[in-house]
């Protein structure tokens, strides 16, 4: 066992999953969270239960610690959107090849399996209810505050999986050249959830995300593994504001998504009205990610972004999935492997933070447009016919490896020739359309 303490700060997933890899290296490792054990008793009603959509990235470091197949029942496999217009009308649009799919999977029981993992390691111990109040990352001096108490602690090596608003990372810009962004989207949203049919059955077609896209605001709706469904609504912060009763959020529905309305429930939607408070969203970039040898940022924490991607989990476990392979390679140098994984992560995270910010355009407004649509066709052709070539943008987040940076750079160059094929198609038909314009009028002239 190694006599190095390592001291995680955070939350959720990203943070439980990072804490098992260390511990699988022989490292001695605390968790310190200021929530209390969600296996004990339910979450708080304000807690996020939006599902998570877990892509081959997410999957396979799930795979490496060995709890893939204690999730797979509690996931829903999604295979394409499903686009709901305002008439009711519905068509899908496939994530990939038909046979490849998304896993809508629950985000708290993901989090108790992980847990249940993590307290079968002997060298690693959570301690909830401890609320970090002062820490000397130089030092590696931390005190948290638990049940009115002081509680110091000494680390050698600090890790700040401690989400968007991170602790650790304002701590980190006191002490280093830290370069930080953060953007607020003017949008926020809001939950509702959609009950199981008198049947006991699914309430609308389970294997796909469904899709309400009015080009300003957005709804997703996606489905639990006890055949309920959650819906999250996105808009603007003053369209939210402009409801001002129950009676104008019934109207809300009855006009943009009247289908939506038969789902959720006239009165579920009258009851949830005045808890109606929209969670908002941001969007961080920052760099380097590290201090020495001695703390670093990961998850949210480093790069959060925008839910629309359905990268957020994936991208943290794919930073815990990068610092195990560096760790390897530079034999538990930390000092080492945080200074490499700042230099090569920095292009991914920035990368997959625009692309959640173009997903969401996407998802929203693009999805209505008939040049989409087209554009969407050419690409899943050109993909059919250069399968290892053309790789379409979701299909390289979700389905490869791909790094973030290099599947931003493939998307620039394969739009560029997505519009050059339209704009000389368009040109072709033009010029069809005047040679047998033409061709007519010539022809009429002779008969005459």
């Amino acid at each position: 066992m190694s006599e190095k303490h390592i001291v995680i700060v955070g939350a959720g997933l990203v943070r439980t999953l990072n804490a098992i890899l260390l511990a699988k290296r022989n490292l001695t490792v605390s968790v310190y969270e200021k929530r209390r054990d969600l296996r004990r008793e339910p979450p708080p009603s304000g807690r996020r239960t939006t599902n998570l959509a877990l892509t081959s990235r997410g999957m396979a470091a799930l795979k490496q610690v060995g709890v893939a197949e204690q999730i797979a029942p509690y996931q829903v496999a999604m295979f394409a959107r499903m686009v709901h217009e305002v008439d009711g009308t519905m068509h899908p649009l496939y994530y990939g090849r038909k046979e490849q799919f998304i896993l809508s999977t629950q985000r708290n029981k993901l989090n108790e399996i992980l847990l249940n993992a993590a307290e079968k390691f002997p060298n690693l111990t959570c301690f909830f209810e401890h609320k970090l109040t002062s820490c000397s990352l130089k030092t590696g001096q931390l005190e948290f505050l638990h049940k009115g108490k002081k509680v110091r602690v000494q680390a050698d090596v600090v890790f700040g999986n401690d989400g968007a608003h991170s602790t650790i990372r304002l701590e980190m810009m006191k002490c280093s050249l830290m370069d930080v962004q953060q953007i607020y989207v003017p949008y926020g949203y809001i939950e509702l959830p959609v009950a199981k049919t008198k049947n006991n059955d699914f309430a609308l077609e389970p294997q796909h995300l469904h899709l309400w896209p009015r080009d300003d605001f957005l709804m997703l709706c996606t489905a639990n593994w006890d055949r309920t469904f959650n819906i999250a609504l996105f808009m603007r912060f003053e369209t939210f504001s402009s409801l001002k009763t129950e009676d104008d959020a019934v109207e809300f529905f009855k006009k943009h998504f009247p289908d939506a309305l038969a789902l959720v429930g006239e009165k579920n939607l009258r009851s949830s009205f005045p808890t109606w408070y929209p969670y908002p969203m941001v969007t961080i970039k920052c760099s380097p990610y590290h201090i020495e040898g001695k703390a670093l940022i990961m998850g949210d924490a480093a790069h959060a972004m925008l839910p629309f991607l359905a990268q957020g989990v994936n991208s943290g476990f794919e930073d815990c999935m990068l610092l195990n392979s560096l760790l390897d390679i530079h034999k538990d140098n930390f000092a080492a492997a945080f200074s490499e994984y700042s230099r090569c992560r920095k292009a991914d995270a920035h990368a997959v933070c625009d692309l959640t910010l173009y997903n969401f355009l996407e998802m929203r407004q693009l999805v209505n447009t008939k040049t989409f649509r087209l554009k969407k066709k050419l690409d899943n052709i050109l993909h059919a016919i250069l399968p290892n070539n053309w790789i379409p943008l979701y299909s390289m987040v979700a389905f490869t490896d791909i790094r973030y940076h290099i599947c931003k750079q493939r998307k620039q160059y394969q739009d560029q020739i997505l519009n050059c094929i339209l704009v000389l198609g368009a040109a072709l038909l033009f010029f069809l359309l005047i040679t047998t314009v033409i061709w007519v009028y010539v022809s009429w002239d002779r008969h005459w």
